[in-house]
């Protein structure tokens, strides 16, 4: 009896410790309170920035996407991943690359159109990192737009398409959470 009831407590204490480990906060990643607290800082901006360009097509204004463009460029150029496998390291940093040059893209483009097309490329493959940059607390929603297959990342589940605002603005749905 005794080793059953060992077997069970074994059992349960490596689901607990798998389960946690698998969620990595600002304070796991780096050494001090400090850094974990500017961590957390730049994990708002890269988020806040993205959420400014997707807000920013839906009301068709290329300059506000533009800006917001620039800046989430910035702050993702700025962020390290930190305890991940080489293999991991080396899917995220490629990602960072290839996110990092469409929203230099989107910043320097004059055409909304042209934002768009982007914004779509680079909303998928955001969302691949998403559990990287996401501060703590956060819940983001990956929406999708069944009509035409595009998908984006917003902090609520109100649909507002950012692809299609003036025929297909409410068309969407949440197809994930994190």
């Amino acid at each position: 009896m005794k080793n059953y009831v060992l077997a069970i407590f074994m059992v349960f204490g490596i689901a607990t410790f798998t389960a946690t480990a698998q969620i990595k906060t600002s304070v796991q990643e780096v050494a001090t309170p400090e850094l974990a607290q500017k961590r957390e800082g730049l994990k708002k901006l890269i988020i806040a920035n993205y959420l400014g360009m997707k807000n920013s097509l839906v009301i068709s204004d290329v300059k506000k996407t533009s800006s917001f463009a620039t800046e989430f460029a910035n702050t993702l150029g700025q962020f390290k991943f930190k305890k991940l496998s080489l293999e991991e390291m080396n899917a995220s940093t490629s990602a960072r690359e290839s996110i990092t040059a469409l929203a230099k893209h989107i910043a320097e483009s004059a055409s909304i159109n042209e934002q768009r097309k982007d914004m779509e490329k680079l909303s998928e493959q955001f969302w691949v990192i998403i559990d990287k940059v996401k501060p703590e607390k956060t819940i983001l929603y990956r929406q999708k737009c069944p009509m035409m297959g595009t998908t984006w990342v917003s902090d609520e589940k109100k649909i507002e398409n950012p692809y299609y605002p003036k025929n297909m603005l409410t068309c969407g749905e949440v197809v994930a959470v994190k």
